[in-house]
């Protein structure tokens, strides 16, 4: 459904259906830790075939180890069915790992590595007592006796035999390991097949597929693990098994935030890309829906802060993609200004300027700004002049500053931001602060102005990571302030309160330092 009529929903009827559905879940003392501990529920207002209105509840996975409880939704497939495929399959591949787990901890396994770390510490040792270090104390070795020279090749071959006979075991043994990890890799993918062929849902349509097929004819490949368990799914399917109409959804954290992720303890989030998108784009068929606000085109003029004959820096509005992306009825500003400079022509060189100026060859991209954010964004008319902005970027010499609106106040007037971040590969665009496997991302802010519950502050970023800002902003260990409009990490709202406002950079032709800002403010 449309931003704005989710905001509605969310504040004015679903917020009340789903500040039910938590203090319920919350008041069984079976489900109460493991909620706090973290779990997406979801709430769909449905209509029946009479125009009642009513809501039904989902969870996402299983609670208190059951995957059908009363008051939610049940399963689409029932994993947890004791003689179930899920339970037979799972404990055959749970014996191979026990016999994996056996072998690579073996008496046997264990006595060969020691074998052959202490052969080898032996072999060294020998070559050092006889002088095998160097080319020159052999050579002194064998002048001295030709039967310590005979002694050494048999102390050499012996070494090496013995070496080669526990190197083999060890092979042995490992080709037995790696078969048998290959065989739980085939059953496991096989299981996972079979058990998502069970997993078959409905659309509006009334047509069915089960989710290994979606995923097969959309993406060309398996389902990701806990495809189907998912709240929108779940209720969208008991909605369309019992004849009921569809009138908004919305799913909400309950609880404590995963480990490195930003999850909000009663906020709203929309559905995950990696194993619901595909779903909800075949369940959804039918459904009269509002156009998703972030896959319509803009229709706002982009407004042109600068231009000369190597580049071109546009002030893009919130809702516009920078580039073209997967919807092809999306307009990008990339494409906006390509039109700009082929209706405007190729400018001829300023017969003033010292310096020849290329003819334009349209719109090269620079850097991007996510779809949400709006301001300012910079354009290569050539190639020459995009190699050396994107290297300026590349090396960190350009500047930016950006302007954003948060909920909450942090408790710091200003500091230094410093998490790293990753993609989560099971959702993306969304991104993970992780120390061990991200990359390192720094943001400068400082308070600019309170405005009673929300802060509207400046932030610098002093290196490009995807959605650097918004987990920053959001993240507990950051500023725990999400910028408003925010619907990955935050709240939704009609648009996102973050602007690009000023950007600094060194002219790729002329050298001159540029310092570029936009009037537009921020809106919020």
């Amino acid at each position: 459904m449309g931003d704005e009529k989710l905001h509605r929903f969310l504040h004015d009827v679903g917020g009340v259906e789903a500040r039910e559905v938590m203090d319920y879940a919350l008041s069984n003392e079976l489900w109460h830790s493991e909620l706090l501990a973290g779990k997406m529920l979801g709430v769909l207002v449905v209509k029946d075939e009479d125009g009642m209105l009513g809501y039904l509840a989902a969870y996402s996975g299983n609670l208190a180890h059951n995957g059908n409880n009363p008051y939610f939704v049940p399963h689409i497939y029932n994993l947890l069915e004791p003689q179930g495929l899920f339970r037979t399959g799972e404990a055959q591949i749970t014996e191979i790992n026990h016999r994996i787990e056996a072998l690579e901890c073996s008496p046997t396994k264990k006595e060969l590595d020691n074998l052959l770390d202490e052969s080898a510490k032996s072999q060294r040792k020998k070559q050092r007592s006889n002088g095998e270090i160097t080319a020159e104390q052999e050579a002194a070795l064998i002048k001295e006796s030709q039967f310590m020279k005979a002694e050494l090749r048999r102390l050499k071959k012996r070494h090496r035999l013995e070496i080669e006979r526990i190197t083999q075991r060890l092979n042995d043994l490992q080709t037995t390991i790696n078969a048998l990890k290959a065989k739980r890799r085939t059953m496991s993918e096989t299981l996972q097949r079979q058990l998502f062929k069970l997993f078959v849902v409905r659309n509006a349509r009334g047509e069915s597929s089960d989710v290994a097929t979606i995923f097969e004819h959309r993406l060309h490949r398996l389902p990701p693990g806990g495809t189907g368990e998912c709240c929108a799914p779940k209720l969208l399917q008991y909605a369309f098994l019992h004849s009921y109409t569809p009138v908004c959804m919305a799913e909400f954290w309950v609880g404590q935030s995963p480990q490195g992720e930003v999850r909000h303890h009663g906020h709203y989030y929309p559905a995950c890309h990696s194993k619901c998108l595909p779903l909800l784009e075949f369940m959804m068929q039918g459904l009269d829906v509002e156009d998703n606000p972030l896959a319509t085109a803009s229709t706002e003029q982009l407004k042109v802060v600068y231009e000369d004959q190597w580049l071109i820096v546009v002030d893009k509005p919130a809702g516009m993609l920078t580039v073209p992306g997967k919807d092809k009825n999306a307009t990008s500003a990339l494409e906006i200004v390509s039109k700009m400079l082929r209706a405007a022509g190729a400018k001829d060189p300023d017969p003033q300027s010292p310096i020849p100026a290329p003819r334009a060859e349209g719109a090269l991209e620079v850097h991007r700004l996510d779809q949400a954010t709006s301001g300012l964004v910079v354009f290569a008319k050539s190639k020459e002049a995009q190699s050396a902005l994107r290297q300026q970027f590349e090396q960190r010499t350009v500047s930016k500053t950006y302007i954003a609106l948060l909920e909450g106040k942090p408790l710091k007037e200003k500091g230094i931001i410093d998490l790293p971040l990753r993609p989560d590969l099971d959702d993306r665009p969304r991104q993970v602060v992780d120390y061990e496997q991200g990359k390192r991302a720094v943001t400068q802010y400082r308070v600019l102005e309170h405005r009673g519950n929300r802060t509207l502050v400046e932030f610098k970023p002093l290196t490009g990571r995807t959605h650097q800002l918004r987990v920053h902003a959001s993240h507990p260990q950051g500023l725990h302030c999400p910028i408003v409009g925010d619907m990955l990490y935050g709240t939704a709202a009609p648009r996102l309160c973050l602007h690009a406002q000023s950007i600094n950079f060194t002219h790729p032709i002329t050298g001159e330092r540029m310092h570029l800002r936009t009037s537009r403010s921020l809106g919020c």
